[in-house]
Parts: structure tokens; sequence; C-alpha cells
């Protein structure tokens, strides 16, 4: 399957999404797929972790001021993988965009007009429900859920399947789970079986068999710019986002 648009949600923080975002688009276009990262988060950390520049012709650009796509499309250091930044202006479009009627079908009009230049556009939404995430899910074909192996873990994952249950019925019937990639995994733990354990028996054959592990190279990377595959392809974080990236695939054919 080609021409897919993605977003990578969870309301929690912390668990992992940002660096999910950067690191599997990273690995599938060294896969040869082609890629393009939103970055729909005002943090903007998914452009700072790929050393994209964030001081103008942002996506927030696009949306309200009519922006040209193709001006706020930055090539990464990666081939095939491209970026279309953020920066904090965009925590003003949750007020901006609050009162417009068909608030949630912005995004959407962006990624139509882009869906059919890339294999794969992957959306990093923020840690929240609102406006921002509901843009996300309305214009995607499918949501991956990254949850963190932690005693919160599933703190809210109850809200996050009712907001795409809703969004699915009300504005986006095409809406399905792509699948759950279980992070941060400390092996040593009971703790970390107990979750997995709970994950699975959640959202059964939609976990991923690969789990990202807890790993100093993943934290350290985005401080150099860098996707993990990037900054050590060696470390047991780069390993496992390049087979998570080969999962990806096998599950798409």
């Amino acid at each position: 399957m080609k021409n897919r648009v993605i977003t990578i949600a969870n309301q929690k923080g912390g668990v992992g999404k940002t660096t999910t975002s950067i690191n599997l688009s990273v690995c599938l276009a060294l896969l040869g797929k082609k890629v393009l990262i939103i970055d729909f988060d005002p943090q903007g950390n998914c452009s700072s972790g790929l050393g994209i520049p964030k001081d103008k012709n942002t996506i927030y650009e696009i949306l309200l001021s009519g922006k040209n796509v193709d001006e706020c499309i930055i090539k990464s250091q990666i081939e095939n993988c491209d970026v279309i930044p953020a920066n904090i202006n965009l925590s003003g479009a949750t007020v901006e965009l609050a009162n417009v009627e068909n608030c949630n079908f912005y995004l959407k009009k962006i990624t139509d007009q882009l869906k059919t230049r890339y294999d794969y556009i992957f959306i990093d939404c923020p840690p929240s429900l609102g406006v921002l995430t509901l843009n996300g899910l309305t214009a995607s074909d499918a949501v991956l859920i990254p949850i963190q192996t932690e005693f919160f873990a599933l703190e809210g994952l109850t809200q996050l399947i009712h907001t795409i249950n809703i969004v699915k019925k009300d504005l986006n019937p095409r809406l399905q789970i792509e699948g759950v990639v279980l992070t941060m995994l400390d092996k040593r733990t009971h703790l970390t079986d107990d979750v997995t354990k709970n994950v699975i028996g959640y959202f059964g054959k939609k976990v991923y068999k690969t789990m990202i592990p807890r790993n100093i190279r993943i934290a350290e990377a985005p401080s150099f710019g860098l996707p993990v595959v990037i900054h050590d392809v060696m470390s047991t974080g780069a390993k496992a986002y390049q087979q998570l990236a080969k999962e990806f695939i096998d599950g798409e054919e």
C-alpha cells in the first residue's frame, strides 16, 4: 500500500511519539520510501530532532497565512525524507481555528495536495486531544500509537480510543489503527512484562512485535539534530527502529 497519511498520536507526553515519528520515517526513507514528516506540535521537537530550521515557512504559515505548501517543504539530511516544520506559532492555531467552520479539515486540505507525491506522510501531533490532533486524525488514513512500557502507560488510553472512534464516526470514516509500538522498554523489570501483556490484551495483533528499548543513543541523538540511525547506526535503538520499519512495510504489503 502506498500514498498513505498516518498520524502518530498519544495525548500522554513522554511516550516516544516524536522519537518514533523521526526514526520510523527516516528508516523508511533509507529503505527507499519517499516520506514527508509534518511537524504538527508547537514545540517543534520533530523539526529540531532532524536539524531543520523552524524560524519561518512552517505549517502555521500554510494553515493560516496562505503560504504555498512547496515553499515550506524542507529536504532533510536524509534522502527521500522531507519535513514541514513547526514552531511555537502553531500554538496560536488552537485558538484561531477553534471557532472556524470545518476547523478540523484544515490539515486535510494540505495532505490531499501532497498525498500522491509521497509513499507515506507522517503527522507528529502534540500530546493532547485538541484541535491540532483532531486535524491530524481527520487528515489521516490511520493512527499509530506509541505506548511507554511504564506504570501510567494505559492511563488515558481509553480516552484516545474514544476520540479515534468519534473521529471515525463523524469526520473520517476511513480512519484505522495502524498499530501500537511499545517504547522505552526495560526488560529488567517485571512491570514491563505486565504492561506489555496488558497492551497486547487490549490491542491484540495491532501491537508490533518490534519494541523500542530505553537507550541512551536514542535520547542524545536529537541534541545533534540527527535521527538515531544516523547518530549511531550500531546502537540497540537504531537497530530497533530499523526492524520496526521493516515490520511496518511487511504489514503494509
